[in-house]
């Protein structure tokens, strides 16, 4: 993490803009097409939502967006990007796990294992947001989500991904995204062409 100038970035204006607002944090929902992940994770017997994350990181990784976020005050830039996963611990309470992302499967699927694991039994956050620029997510399966709002603490300026238990309709399945992200980090339009690029990375996912 290394403090940048904003008006050295493109990003810039739209600090000045966002900085002090109250709540700078929008939410776009779009729901995707999960057939695919569904049916590998039944066929391979892997997580749906280690998959799910995989594609997250996927999208993102790319996206030059992602590796500006502002930090209190100030307008941070990273080389590496993290996916946070929310993980039930030995004693029914949830730990945070964060998981450097480079790109790999094979890697990523291995990390995924070993940390979540460490994290359920030592109720100990796993927190890389000192050398990675994180991305939040939170799987709420109990039910199915229409709609997951915005929570925006002031404190946490990170992306952030919650969706609930996906659905099924004729032959296929979908499942309802909720995307919040920092205007200063990020425009609409690039929040929707991450997302995109996120079903596009759902309906091609091969990497196993």
């Amino acid at each position: 993490m290394q403090e940048v100038n904003p008006n050295d970035t493109p990003r810039g204006r739209q600090f000045e803009i966002w900085k002090n607002a109250p709540n700078p944090m929008l939410v776009f929902v779009k729901k995707m097409d999960v057939t695919r992940l569904v049916k590998i994770s039944k066929k391979k017997h892997l997580k749906f939502n280690m998959l799910l994350d995989y594609c997250i990181g996927k999208a993102a990784l790319n996206q030059k967006e992602f590796y500006l976020l502002p930090v209190g005050d100030k307008l941070m830039k990273f080389d590496k990007i993290a996916v946070n996963t929310m993980v039930k611990n030995k004693t029914g309470e949830v730990s945070s796990c964060d998981i450097e992302f480079n790109g790999d499967f094979i890697s990523y699927s291995r990390d995924y294992q070993k940390y979540t694991t460490e994290v359920a039994n030592s109720c100990v956050d796993r927190d890389l947001s000192q050398d990675c620029m994180v991305i939040g997510t939170s799987a709420v399966i109990d039910t199915e989500l229409e709609f997951a709002g915005g929570m925006y603490s002031g404190i946490f300026n990170n992306p952030f991904i919650i969706w609930g238990r996906y659905s099924h309709h004729f032959f296929r399945y979908y499942l309802n995204i909720s995307f919040q992200f920092h205007h200063t980090q990020m425009d609409g339009a690039h929040a929707v062409s991450f997302l995109n690029k996120l079903q596009k990375e759902i309906l091609s996912f091969t990497n196993f």
